[in-house]
């Protein structure tokens, strides 16, 4: 049977969040595979250029996208989606923020979901986005599958980290995380992280509140009730890639976490 890997993403969501969370899954989650609370971002700990780097595995000073507004490389270096789509692999995203629009080249995606958190509120997409992403992946079983929720991320800046209102958005992540996790079949590694933490209604700092980011990893190769030592987040390209049987892209400057 083929490796497969679903890698999900919520938006904002601190480790110290995981850890005060009380939905089940979480716990199961960490009994299933390794964890993290102490996993890095990179600087600046804003959502596009965090993004960059997850998918590209560089800094922002070398993918050059330092703000939420996407600016072509100077020096283009291929990111995870198109280093699958050249190696033969079918991928898909979903995601409810539009700026992630520009993750990937064209032609690198078989399928991309897109609904308008801020048109029709993050807490509605992060469901649709879900539903779509389960019907889909039971239907198609792609080799990778990106799933992005944005709703963390709103409450913190409407509301603040750690308030009550941020919490109950990160406790409706988890069931969004729970649902798509159980309907897959047993084949698929599972990564779940964030991009940035927060404090007060901001973030993009060097405060440990904004760099550092929980990493849950689930599947082959990763120990039940596990640790994840030194983690960034430019180290889930190489990972992805290793586990789907690919060479990373020779710039990449992550690396593998098995």
């Amino acid at each position: 049977m083929s490796k497969k890997v679903l890698l999900i993403l919520v938006d904002g969501m601190r480790p110290d969040a995981v850890a005060k969370c009380p939905h089940p899954f979480i716990k199961e989650l960490q009994n299933r595979g390794s964890y993290t609370a102490e996993a890095r971002t990179v600087m600046p700990s804003v959502t596009l250029p965090c993004h960059m780097s997850l998918f590209h595995s560089v800094t922002s000073q070398r993918h050059g996208v330092t703000t939420n507004l996407y600016v072509p490389q100077v020096r283009p270096i291929k990111g995870l989606f198109d280093v699958l789509r050249a190696n033969k692999k079918i991928s898909a995203m979903f995601y409810d923020w539009e700026e992630l629009r520009d993750l990937n080249r064209p032609d690198a995606l078989a399928h991309a979901c897109f609904y308008s958190g801020h048109i029709m509120s993050y807490e509605k997409a992060n469901i649709c986005i879900t539903d779509d992403a389960v019907e889909y992946m039971r239907k198609y079983s792609p080799d990778f599958a990106f799933l992005y929720l944005g709703f963390t991320d709103e409450a913190g800046h409407n509301f603040g980290w750690m308030t009550d209102e941020y919490m109950r958005s990160v406790y409706e992540s988890w069931i969004c995380i729970e649902r798509i996790i159980k309907s897959l079949p047993s084949d698929y590694t599972v990564f779940v992280t964030a991009d940035h933490g927060g404090h007060e209604r901001s973030h993009g700092t060097e405060m440990p509140e904004d760099m550092t980011i929980p990493l849950f990893a689930a599947g082959d190769g990763f120990a039940p009730g596990g640790t994840i030592e030194n983690a960034s987040i430019m180290d889930i390209a190489p990972t992805v890639a290793k586990i789907l049987g690919v060479l990373p892209e020779e710039e990449w400057e992550g690396k593998s976490l098995l």
